[in-house]
């Protein structure tokens, strides 16, 4: 049986095993992270925490470095050998979890662990939501590419923005960003037959689990901002 293929090409079985193993591994990523930022968070001291968020040059430091190696792990994600598919998703998942460390800080700090869930619950209700569209609709979201890249510019062009010149880009950009997330994942989710081969499962969840943390970033600020 040939791995090898684009899963538009391959077989309804090998389809089913395909999607099967992607979400497995959606799954345990996010189970991974859990692990990873629970550590973190007892480990790292608080001094270290607060400089990641108090200094501007610091933030934008810890941003460049993280999209540079997003490219990165996203290239290793691509790879034909499993092991360096797995090392891509590995490296994320450090990743996501050292950039969600002063967020997830301040959210207990300032709302206590229960807006944390509340996000959660939240993010996975609406990915759920999301992939249901993308798998029962038969619509073409091809339509949806230009306009993720041109918002994702935009977006990254504030964030450094507010950044450098210290303006709270507010709630409804946070809002804005939701609607981004799950324009992403819904073209991702379409797409994902078109993108990948069989073989390449590891690499899928990689790229749903991004969008997902995406997601789950700007919900969780959502929720901290009603209750501050």
């Amino acid at each position: 049986m040939m791995t090898n293929v684009l899963v538009a090409h391959s077989s309804d079985v090998e389809k089913a095993s395909f999607y099967k193993k992607t979400y497995l591994h959606v799954a345990l990523s996010i189970l991974a992270f859990i692990g990873v930022e629970t550590v973190l968070l007892n480990v790292v001291p608080t001094e270290l925490i607060a400089m990641m968020f108090g200094q501007k040059y610091t933030w934008l430091l810890i941003i460049g470095v993280f999209w540079l190696a997003s490219m990165l792990a996203n290239k290793w994600s691509l790879s034909q050998s499993k092991s360096v598919q797995y090392l891509g998703l590995g490296f994320y998942i450090l990743l996501e979890a050292a950039i969600f460390l002063p967020l997830i800080y301040v959210a207990v700090l300032q709302a206590g662990v229960g807006v944390i869930y509340q996000a959660a619950m939240l993010t996975i209700a609406m990915f759920a939501g999301i992939s249901a569209v993308a798998f029962t609709s038969k619509r073409d979201f091809s339509f949806l590419r230009n306009i993720i890249i041109i918002g994702g510019f935009i977006s990254l062009g504030l964030i450094v923005g507010g950044a450098i010149f210290g303006f709270n880009l507010g709630l409804w950009f946070s809002v804005g960003m939701v609607i981004l997330a799950s324009a992403t994942i819904l073209y991702q989710t379409s797409k994902l037959k078109d993108s990948y081969t069989t073989d390449q499962y590891v690499g899928a969840s990689l790229q749903l689990f991004a969008s997902i943390m995406l997601l789950f970033w700007y919900i969780l600020r959502i929720l901290m901002s009603r209750r501050s």
